[in-house]
């Protein structure tokens, strides 16, 4: 009986700690579901730039704007290395499984690899692109949302 209720404690505990971050994010779920599976960078080329010149990526507005609001939030852990390691997370499918099987007691599994692609981007900027492509983002924010709502009230997206 103890138990359950320490349970139920963290349970809302956690509602409590996420729900205002994922809240700010929801806005960005038709996005990630319209650009899955395609590409929302391209490299810069214009300019005069020549074949001596290292291209850079130019990143979909909307794509820089949902970093900018990840890193706003209390969802990043710069220690998500350990979240990887723990689950053994080593694929994108390991990935998929990790957050599908994620229940409210495991949101920081979802953080982790949200804070993988977040913080890895900031010097590998590919991996911004990746995480919408193969709906890294979408995954982890439609399941953080559904769990909330499992324990709490339903989230509006229009926020």
């Amino acid at each position: 009986m103890k138990m359950e209720l320490e349970d139920i404690e963290y349970r809302k505990q956690v509602v409590e700690e996420y729900r205002p971050d994922v809240e700010r994010l929801i806005r960005y779920l038709p996005w990630l579901e319209e650009k899955a599976g395609s590409s929302v960078s391209k490299n810069f080329t214009d300019s005069g730039i020549g074949e001596n010149s290292i291209p850079f990526p130019v990143y979909d507005s909307t794509l820089l704007g949902f970093i900018k609001e990840v890193q706003r939030t209390t969802l990043l852990d710069r220690n998500y290395q350990y979240i990887y390691s723990r689950h053994k997370i080593r694929t994108l499918a390991d990935e998929m499984r990790a957050i599908s099987q994620a229940d409210i007691m495991h949101m920081d599994v979802i953080k982790g690899i949200l804070s993988r692609y977040v913080m890895g981007g900031m010097t590998k900027g590919k991996l911004w692109s990746d995480a919408v492509k193969d709906r890294v983002f979408l995954e982890c924010i439609r399941k953080m949302k559904e769990n909330l709502e499992f324990w709490d009230k339903p989230m509006l997206q229009g926020r």
